[in-house]
């Protein structure tokens, strides 16, 4: 049987700020919150990332509020946490080694945004070998305009990243089916 963790990727205060748009999934907080919930229940590893933007305008930069992370996430005592400044949670991070000394195999990612850090994070995650689970209703990213000037849809962007990352990087799954796994492998000790 797999060990697996929760990794729980940028859930910050900044990406509340209207600047950055409409976003999809509106309730992919409360998704994370219960998965968050039921690991902490059954006493499964917790691993929270936050983004700590170099940038000088960034709402994630350290000396802003927007860096927090929010409250339906904030870390407890003997949750591990990393802070990155790129995409992904495993370069400039001591997060492999982490995974790798508590014998960690399998992840479960969550998180902001899909089509950013959570992505990048999946894709390298799946390259170093874990078994990965994206849960589809408990990340969400913003619309955006193409280099072209196309609009592109919240909705449309996290749909085409989870098709593109399912199958060859991880699979991807709801919180419903991530719920019902861990009360199975609970139930069955």
């Amino acid at each position: 049987m797999k060990k697996t963790a929760l990794l729980i990727i940028d859930v910050q205060k900044g990406f509340d700020d209207p600047s950055w748009g409409y976003r999809n999934n509106p309730d992919a907080e409360k998704k994370i919150s219960l998965l968050l919930s039921r690991w902490r229940e059954h006493h499964k590893p917790v691993v929270h990332v936050q983004h700590c933007s170099t940038e000088p305008d960034s709402l994630l930069r350290p000396d802003q509020p927007g860096c927090e992370f929010k409250d339906e996430v904030r870390p407890i005592a003997g949750e591990k946490q990393f802070t990155k400044t790129v995409n992904s949670a495993f370069i400039g991070t001591g997060l492999e080694e982490y995974l790798r000394d508590c014998e960690i195999d399998a992840l479960v990612i969550v998180g902001l945004t899909t089509d950013h850090c959570v992505s990048t994070t999946t894709r390298m995650a799946g390259n170093l070998g874990f078994d990965v689970t994206l849960v589809s209703d408990a990340t969400a990213t913003f619309d955006r305009r193409g280099h072209q000037g196309t609009h592109y849809s919240a909705s449309d962007l996290h749909d085409g990243h989870l098709a593109s990352l399912n199958g060859e990087f991880c699979v991807v799954g709801t919180t419903d089916e991530i719920l019902s796994e861990v009360s199975q492998l609970s139930a069955d000790g």
